[in-house]
């Protein structure tokens, strides 16, 4: 069933406002980032693939209101801006030690897709703008009584991850090449390792402020 004229206008300006949220460098982007210089091109590919899945529990969990729960709940909500900042300060950390070297894809006991495809998900759902935008954004979106709610969800969160998919994958690309070039430039590698931690590090002091000055 396809979407009314009315409620299919607004698509557009929904696509621009997601494109400039998911384009800013975020926990997500930098996580990403983070994966591919550590784990190579498919480690990257995993953790865009859990990025976006960790998208999509997001937006069943705002049809279901619990975005809306959690910040009626300030402690909640200042609880998961904490788990978020530590869990993304302590990846920063292990590159920012050189714990996780950059290029070493090869190398034995790197970490499995399927570990960098869970923690991808787990850093999407401790993103705590995540579920500031599914109250303040995602609802602005829908129209009762046209389509079904839940198909109109869909079309949107299909917009969503479709543009995360877009962002993100061109991120893993564009670092699985610089990682191709780092292997042959050991102090390069180990100054971009610090790099990405410190980006990292910064992510999670810039969350821990903002729970911070929400306390």
């Amino acid at each position: 069933m396809p979407l009314s004229p009315d409620t299919a206008a607004h698509l557009w300006l929904y696509f621009l406002l997601v494109a400039g949220i998911i384009v800013l460098p975020g926990m997500d982007m930098a996580f990403v980032l983070g994966s591919t210089l550590v784990g190579g091109r498919r480690a990257g590919f995993a953790a865009v693939g859990g990025i976006v899945v960790g998208g999509v529990v997001h937006l069943l969990m705002g049809v279901a209101g619990i975005a809306l729960v959690l910040l009626a709940a300030p402690g909640l909500f200042n609880a998961l801006l904490l788990a978020g900042a530590l869990y993304v300060g302590w990846i920063g950390l292990a590159l920012w030690r050189g714990a996780a070297p950059l290029g070493e894809v090869d190398a034995p006991g790197a970490r499995p897709l399927a570990a960098t495809f869970v923690r991808a998900v787990l850093t999407c759902l401790l993103n705590p703008k995540a579920y500031v935008f599914m109250l303040a954004v995602f609802p602005q979106f829908l129209r009762p009584g046209a389509e079904p709610l839940a198909q109109q969800a869909a079309v949107l969160g299909s917009i969503t991850a479709g543009t995360q998919l877009a962002v993100y994958g061109a991120v893993a690309l564009a670092a699985a090449r610089l990682r191709g070039w780092l292997r042959g430039h050991g102090p390069a590698q180990r100054r971009l390792g610090q790099g990405v931690g410190a980006l990292l590090i910064a992510v999670a002091m810039f969350t821990l402020l903002q729970a911070w000055q929400r306390g």
